[in-house]
């Protein structure tokens, strides 16, 4: 599997931070050539499920995921969220946490494991690399865009 972790700091309280980050159908405005499909009742939470349909056309495929963990950030502790991938092509997990730093910032982390089927275990590092720049781009937009 390919893993990686991002890691940004910005100047949000983590309640805000935490709603940008986690409000997937934002997803797709940030990610290219990506489509995001909430297909469960709001509001957000564990069991929420979701499909990003990456390509154009014909030339694509799903990436189902559902939120299997859901804790918001409350006072002094921080959000966690896990999602599991449930596709045929891509298979994995991603993990987001969000820490209260001083001054009203927070740090978000991003963790996602991830495996692309009939993709050579020796394209993993390659795809590694190819998602923290995706994703690095994603959460830095979706973090700047209120």
């Amino acid at each position: 599997m390919a893993a990686f972790e991002l890691q940004r700091t910005v100047s949000l309280p983590p309640a805000e931070a935490w709603r940008r980050i986690t409000t997937w159908s934002r997803h797709g405005e940030v990610v290219p050539l990506t489509r995001i499909t909430v297909t469960t009742a709001p509001p957000d939470g564990e069991g929420t499920q979701f499909v990003a349909r990456t390509g154009t056309g014909p030339l694509g495929f799903d990436d189902p995921m559902e939120v299997t963990v859901w804790r918001p950030p409350t006072g002094g502790s921080p959000g966690f969220c896990r999602l599991d991938k449930r596709g045929r092509t891509v298979t994995g997990w991603a993990e987001i946490e969000v820490h209260a730093r001083p001054g009203g910032r927070s740090r978000v982390v991003w963790r996602e494991d991830v495996r692309v089927r009939f993709l050579p275990a020796a394209c993993e590092g390659l795809l590694a690399r190819a998602g923290r720049v995706m994703f690095g781009r994603a959460v830095d937009r979706l973090l700047r865009q209120g």
